[in-house]
């Protein structure tokens, strides 16, 4: 098969357009080049840092990163370049294929959280991601969706039949792991961050639920005063500024501590340094820094909603996202119950190991194939 790639939402960019969808594509690129499938790769794109000698890349002169642009471009140009470049297949890599195709094509949808939580976008994001996404899923050959979450939502919000969805499932970085106490050390003294922390790390926007870990860290902090800071990492989405004023008017400034975007190179000793990592974001389609932080051998407390409990599987303490006491709890627990602590540790860097880049690229070629009518190893179509 000869597979075009549109990746053209890929960033290495350092700030928050890297992080997110940017990761899969990242990721989910070099791994298809290097497994040994004998099919050939047209990779769509603007990002010109980005190299892999084992693709084809078509780098494009329009500026892509700005949104309408990019847009323009799927619809007006993707078209003639696929013709051009005699591709078989196209995988639209993030929610929108082309309204003109001269190819069949698969579509990644990562979740429908425009959908589940409308308020929470900006009006024209939430317009264009209804209507390309649910158009897309009804013309696109085959779907990939990144959990079963994620596919019951699409079966039962955009009415797509399941025998048409395939679930391929993020990978976990091998640089994520536990990492040398005396490089960890030096890290904390170069970020000036203090001996013991919790950490949140993620974009900083409604859907996170960053608002409740500070309420029920403000209650913490007010029953207890020697207990670790709150790190809040993470680049600014948007309406982001009440995150900010609710740590002033809890009286938490010098107790929350936000330093901003963190760069993919620094997220293992970002992890490595924390002592509990929460995350308790009201949706996910997959809720990949659970799995880093478990891969680095940090407890985590997460939601029970979405795809994080599938994720998460019995090596987290989940919540309510909408319980503040709950949240609390967990907290205090994941912090101080030592044998809990070891427990979840253990489980948690079993849990992550089993979550690979190599599997995605592999369950993706096989939704290329059946996209196409070919038979997969497995012998299914």
């Amino acid at each position: 098969m000869h597979i075009g790639l549109n990746a053209h939402l890929l960033s290495l960019s350092r700030d928050y357009r890297g992080a997110g969808i940017n990761s899969y594509i990242y990721q989910l690129l070099h791994n298809l080049g290097q497994v040994n499938s004998g099919h050939c790769y047209s990779v769509f794109l603007s990002e010109r840092r980005f190299f892999d000698k084992r693709l084809r890349l078509h780098y494009s002169r329009w500026p892509t990163h700005r949104p309408v642009i990019r847009i323009l471009w799927e619809q007006l140009v993707q078209p003639i370049a696929l013709r051009q470049a005699g591709v078989d297949l196209l995988h639209a890599m993030a929610f929108a294929g082309p309204l003109v195709a001269p190819c069949p094509f698969v579509v990644t949808i990562y979740d429908l959280s425009f959908l589940h939580f409308p308020a929470a976008f900006r009006p024209w994001n939430r317009w264009y991601l209804s209507y390309f996404t649910a158009l897309s899923a009804r013309r696109a050959q085959r779907i990939i969706a990144i959990s079963q979450s994620t596919k019951r939502d699409v079966v039962n919000m955009l009415g797509v039949p399941p025998d048409r969805i395939d679930v391929a499932y993020c990978g976990v970085d091998k640089i994520f792991h536990p990492l040398p106490v005396v490089e960890v050390t030096r890290f904390r003294k170069e970020r000036a961050l203090p001996d013991r922390f919790i950490l949140f790390l993620g974009t900083l926007e409604p859907r996170k639920n960053v608002l409740q870990l500070i309420r029920a860290y403000g209650r913490w902090r007010k029953a207890e005063a020697d207990i670790p800071k709150l790190v809040i990492a993470g680049g600014k989405g948007w309406y982001y500024d009440q995150i900010f004023a609710e740590v002033e008017s809890l009286g938490l400034t010098g107790e929350v501590i936000f330093p901003g975007y963190v760069v993919q190179e620094e997220l293992p000793y970002w992890y490595n340094a924390a002592d509990l990592f929460v995350y308790p974001s009201r949706f996910e389609g997959f809720g990949l820094p659970v799995l880093e932080a478990m891969a680095c051998g940090k407890p985590v407390v997460t939601s029970n909603v979405a795809s994080l409990p599938e994720v998460a599987g019995d090596a987290a303490l989940l919540v309510s996202p909408d319980d503040e006491t709950q949240l609390l709890e967990a907290m205090q627990r994941g912090l101080n119950d030592k044998t809990l602590r070891q427990e979840m540790m253990a489980k948690g860097r079993a849990r992550a190991a089993t979550f690979t880049w190599a599997n995605t690229a592999h369950k993706t070629i096989d939704a290329y194939a059946r996209a196409l009518g070919i038979e997969t190893a497995g012998g299914e179509k």
